[in-house]
């Protein structure tokens, strides 16, 4: 089997989603079946490693070949003390992030469960000499579910816009 962008598909990531869009519409994966979703894990607070990836698909995504259509991109928050469906909406609407990106939160026990169902793992840790009081450690993958919300690939901080370009013009 050649090995490629193709390759990395696992039946047993991903599933199930019920959570809060950014502007407060109750969603689950039925609302993004019908074209490709890319999937990310991350939180608004994010010093570096989020906005990165964003920024990176983002890229990506304007690379994409004429005619082709970036997937549908959601960012679901690992901290929803935090992020607020209001925090998300000014979040999701940074130029260098995909456009149409959607900001999902919910419940901390509707986060893991969507987490799990992802093999994302995430934990808060403690900064009490920082402002912000704490940050998230947490998985650094971006998801690409094909039209039925199965698992296509995933990207690592490894890929660059050029490489996920390719990817996504290969597989759709």
């Amino acid at each position: 089997m050649k090995s490629g962008c193709a390759s990395r598909a696992y039946s047993e990531i991903g599933g199930p989603i019920s959570l809060i869009d950014h502007t407060g519409a109750r969603v689950t994966e039925d609302n993004y079946k019908g074209k490709p979703t890319v999937v990310y894990f991350g939180f608004t607070y994010c010093p570096d490693v989020c906005p990165a990836a964003l920024s990176t698909l983002g890229a990506a995504y304007r690379r994409l070949p004429e005619g082709e259509t970036a997937p549908q991109t959601l960012l679901i928050t690992v901290d929803p003390e935090r992020d607020t469906p209001e925090a998300l909406a000014t979040y999701v609407t940074t130029p260098a992030f995909p456009p149409g990106l959607v900001g999902l939160t919910g419940s901390a026990a509707e986060i893991r469960a969507a987490a799990d169902h992802f093999k994302a793992d995430y934990a808060r840790i403690e900064q009490p000499e920082s402002l912000a009081e704490y940050t998230m450690d947490h998985t650094n993958l971006i998801y690409v579910m094909d039209e039925d919300w199965q698992l296509k690939t995933f990207f690592t901080h490894e890929d660059t816009p050029e490489t996920i370009s390719a990817c996504l013009a290969e597989l759709f």
